[in-house]
C-alpha cells in the first residue's frame, strides 16, 4: 500500500488513543531495527522513547521472533487450565528474579489488567476494600486501572468506585518546602502518609500501589528513605504494598526492577512492557509466597482467556534470558550515566530546563517558563496553545522520536542503545532544547 493510503485508512477508520481526530497526520512505519525506525521515504528516526518505554530490546530481535516462530509451530494457543510449557518455564524464570518471598504468577495481558487482578487479589486475601495510590500516577485507563490513575486520564471514569484513596508523590522539585537533605524529604512524605493512613482507618485499607519510580508523570524518583518508609507502614497496619513495574521493570533503571535500587520487598509485583519488548502482548501479577498460599485453599476469584497466551510467553522467556545473557543491565548503567550528565549540563544551559531527573536510562526534561518561579511551560493537565506538540513536532523534524506529557519530554531509549548513538540523539535534543528557550 502506498503511505497515504495507509494514512488514509488510519484516519478514516481507526479511533486513535489520547487524540482529537480531527487533523491526524501519523507518521507511517515502513520497517524499523535496534533503535531506529524508517519511514517509506527512507527517512530515519530514532526511537528515544523505546516507543511507550517498552521496546526495551529495540526492534527486530532475532531471538524473541524465532522463540515465537518455533512456538506458533507446537500450538499458538491453549486455555490458562492447561499445561503449557512457555506459561511454567517464564514463571519459574520470574519468580527466580524476585526476593526470595516470592511464589507465583498470575498472568494478564498488559499492564492494566496486571494492576486490575493485583488490587482483586489485595481485597480478597485482606477482605479490606481501600487502596492508596498517588496523583501523579498512571496505572492504567480500565475502570479499575483508571481509578487507581491519580492524573488526568482518571477524570473520564468520574465519579469513580468507593475506596480508590490519593495521596501525594515525594515530588522534591515542586514541594514549597527547602529540604535540608534527602532524608528529611522522605521523611516528611512517609509521615505525611502515615497520617492520611490513620485519618482513613488503617483496618479498612488493603494495599498501598505506587509506581516505583513514576513514570510519564515526570520521572519522579524517589528520596532514600521513602520506599523503605512507606514499607514500614504497611507492615504496621498490614497492608499489602504493590509495587507496579509495568514501566520501570526488566533493567530500565539499572536494576531488573526498580524496588532493588533501595532494597525493599513489596507484597506484590505489577509487571507488563519489557516482559516481551512489546513483541506480543503480556503482563503479570507476582505474589509472595503467603499470599499464593491463602488460595490454595481460597477461590482465586480472577481469570482471563489469554492469561499466559503461549505465543506471548515463548516470547517472555526469549526475552528475559536475552537481558541476562547478554548483560543488558551493564550497559544501562554505562549509558545511564552519560545520559544523566549531558541532561544535567542541557538543566545548566537552558534557561527552559527548570529540571532534569534520570535513573538508569528512564528520564524527563521538565520545562518551564522560569527557573526562579518553577513557572510550568504549560498548565498542568492544558496545553491551549499546543506548545509541546510544537516541541515534539521540533524533535521529530531531527529524526528524535518521544512524547511529551504535562511539561516534560521524555528520554527512555531501548536498553541497547550505544554510546555513539545516544551522543548523536542528545545533541538533537540540545538544539531543540534551544529553541524552546526562544519560546519563552
Amino acid at each position: 500500500m502506498s503511505e497515504q493510503s495507509v494514512k488514509a485508512n488510519h484516519r478514516d477508520y481507526n479511533l486513535q488513543s489520547w487524540s482529537k481526530q480531527k487533523g491526524l497526520d501519523p507518521i507511517v512505519m515502513d520497517k524499523a531495527e535496534g533503535i531506529y525506525i524508517w519511514d517509506p521515504s527512507g527517512k530515519r528516526y530514532s526511537d528515544m522513547s523505546s516507543q511507550l518505554v517498552n521496546m526495551n530490546l529495540g526492534h527486530g530481535n532475532r531471538a524473541i521472533i524465532d522463540a515465537i516462530k518455533a512456538q506458533a509451530e507446537k500450538y499458538c494457543y491453549i486455555g490458562p487450565s492447561y499445561g503449557s510449557e512457555p506459561r511454567g518455564e517464564l514463571a519459574k524464570l520470574l519468580t527466580s528474579l524476585m526476593p526470595d518471598t516470592f511464589g507465583k504468577i498470575l498472568f494478564t495481558n498488559a499492564g492494566a489488567d496486571a494492576n486490575e487482578n493485583a488490587i482483586k487479589i489485595a481485597k480478597q486475601f485482606t477482605g479490606r476494600y481501600k487502596v492508596f495510590s498517588r496523583y501523579r500516577s498512571y496505572h492504567g485507563s480500565s475502570f479499575g486501572a483508571g481509578n487507581l490513575t491519580g492524573e488526568p486520564r482518571r477524570y473520564p471514569l468520574e465519579p469513580g468506585i468507593p475506596g480508590f484513596v490519593k495521596f501525594f508523590d515525594p515530588y522534591i522539585y515542586r514541594e514549597p518546602i527547602n529540604f535540608e537533605s534527602e532524608k528529611a524529604a522522605a521523611d516528611y512524605y512517609v509521615a505525611k502518609l502515615r497520617e492520611q493512613v490513620i485519618y482513613e482507618n488503617p483496618t479498612t485499607i488493603a494495599a498501598i500501589i505506587l509506581e516505583t519510580v513514576t513514570g510519564s508523570n515526570g520521572v519522579i524518583i524517589p528520596p532514600d528513605g521513602y520506599l523503605q518508609g512507606v514499607r514500614k507502614i504497611c507492615d504496621e497496619f498490614g497492608i499489602l504494598l504493590i509495587v507496579d513495574e509495568v514501566m520501570m521493570g526488566y533493567g530500565r533503571t539499572g536494576k531488573m526492577f526498580a524496588f532493588e535500587n533501595w532494597g525493599i520487598k513489596p507484597d506484590i509485583i505489577t509487571f507488563a512492557k519489557g516482559t516481551t519488548c512489546g513483541y506480543i502482548q503480556l503482563g503479570g501479577v507476582a505474589v509472595t509466597k503467603t499470599i499464593a498460599a491463602y488460595f490454595d485453599d481460597n477461590l482465586l476469584s480472577c481469570g482471563l482467556t489469554y492469561s499466559g497466551h503461549p505465543l506471548a510467553c515463548a516470547a517472555g522467556l526469549a526475552c528475559v534470558n536475552y537481558y541476562i545473557e547478554n548483560k543488558i543491565l551493564d550497559n544501562v548503567n554505562a549509558r545511564g550515566v552519560e545520559l544523566k550528565a549531558s541532561l544535567n549540563s542541557f538543566k545548566e544551559k537552558h534557561k527552559s530546563v527548570g529540571d532534569v531527573r534520570a535513573i538508569g536510562l528512564m528520564s524527563a526534561v521538565e520545562l518551564v517558563k522560569d527557573k526562579k518561579t518553577k513557572e510550568a511551560l504549560v498548565p498542568y493537565g492544558k496545553d491551549p496553545q499546543g506548545t509541546m506538540k510544537k516541541v515534539n513536532g521540533e524533535l521529530a523534524k531531527r529524526g528524535f522520536m518521544t512524547y511529551t506529557h504535562e511539561n516534560m519530554i521524555l528520554v527512555a531509549p531501548p536498553l541497547i542503545i550505544t554510546a555513539d548513538q545516544l551522543k548523536e540523539e542528545l545533541a538533537k535534543l540540545d538544539e531543540v532544547l534551544g529553541i524552546v528557550d526562544g519560546m519563552i
